[in-house]
């Protein structure tokens, strides 16, 4: 199992270095000129512009610079913030730990729903749960984030006035972002579990089971649901990635000072090492949590062998 993990470790390498290439040449796919575009509106002579320059190393050639920028990075260090003069990791560990409380919180949410969604759309195939369940699930994969989390504040903070409308702290700030966030998540999670759990449950196995008398929750519950969550646990992996990208829209609806307001008011302000760090930092999560999933495999089905 540790070759494993480490060769998926190793496999994981090349993918963080484009997103680090992607990352570092953002600042140069931005017409004109990178320093006149931080900074905007302020004036500034072009010895103060030259000045800016050989501070951020922008003179050095470009592999000089990537290269810098690669070994920084490894070390913690995202540079300084235009705005603030703060270390970069400061603003992004300062902002971390709501963003990952909203993410937690909606994927913890969108597996429940999607996991009792789906099973129970199998279960009771071609009957009024199924259909329910399944306009639940088309609802939740047509409706944007945004749309949907006007809607939910409108509903349920204005007009029934349950929830506070915006902000964070607390349990009743954190339930409508999650419900918004974790929806579209929740919907595909139950498409998946439906179809694999209708797969399952035509297999010889199963059927002979049933025709042996096996009671049906213990039928559903322990063994087809068991065999049917690997292309499960695929996509939840996928969906923490959706879930990352989506906390931008989510945090910037419902104001949250998360990762992803971070990164909307640093794009706002051309503060470029910021938006540089945010991501990279953001896309190194997502990779670690395709790992975990991977390694989730030989847990769930012990049919898995890591080789």
């Amino acid at each position: 199992m540790l070759t494993y993990i480490r060769n998926r470790l190793l496999m994981s390498i090349p993918v963080i270095l484009g997103v680090s290439i992607f990352v570092f040449l953002m600042l140069y796919l931005v017409p004109g000129d990178p320093v006149m575009v931080m900074m905007g509106d302020t004036p500034v002579s072009k010895e103060q512009l030259e000045t800016i320059r050989e501070q951020m190393g922008l003179n050095d050639p470009l592999a000089v610079q990537y290269g810098r920028f690669v070994w920084d990075a490894l070390h913690g260090d995202f540079g300084r913030s235009l705005r603030s003069n703060r270390p970069v990791i400061e603003d992004i560990m300062e902002r971390l730990p709501d963003t990952v409380e909203l993410s937690i919180a909606a994927m913890v949410l969108a597996v429940v729903l999607g996991m009792l969604m789906g099973t129970l759309a199998a279960t009771y195939q071609n009957t009024w749960i199924d259909t329910f369940s399944t306009i639940i699930a088309l609802i939740g994969v047509s409706m944007p984030i945004f749309w949907l989390g006007l809607i939910l504040i409108f509903v349920f903070a204005l007009r029934l006035g349950w929830f506070p409308a915006t902000g964070q702290g607390g349990l009743s700030r954190l339930i409508l972002p999650a419900v918004a966030l974790a929806w579209f998540s929740a919907a595909t999670i139950a498409r998946l579990v439906r179809s694999s759990m209708l797969e399952v449950m035509r297999m010889d196995y199963v059927v002979t089971a049933r025709a042996k008398g096996l009671k049906e929750w213990v039928l559903i519950y322990r063994h087809a649901l068991r065999n049917a969550l690997i292309p499960v646990v695929t996509i939840i992996g996928l969906q923490f990635g959706n879930l990352l990208a989506g906390t931008v829209i989510t945090e910037t609806v419902f104001a949250r000072q998360g990762l992803g307001r971070l990164i909307v008011e640093a794009i706002l302000q051309k503060d470029f090492p910021v938006v540089q760090g945010a991501v990279l930092f953001t896309a190194t999560m997502y990779v670690l949590a395709n790992l975990a999933v991977d390694i989730s495999y030989g847990i769930i089905d012990p049919r898995v062998r890591y080789e």
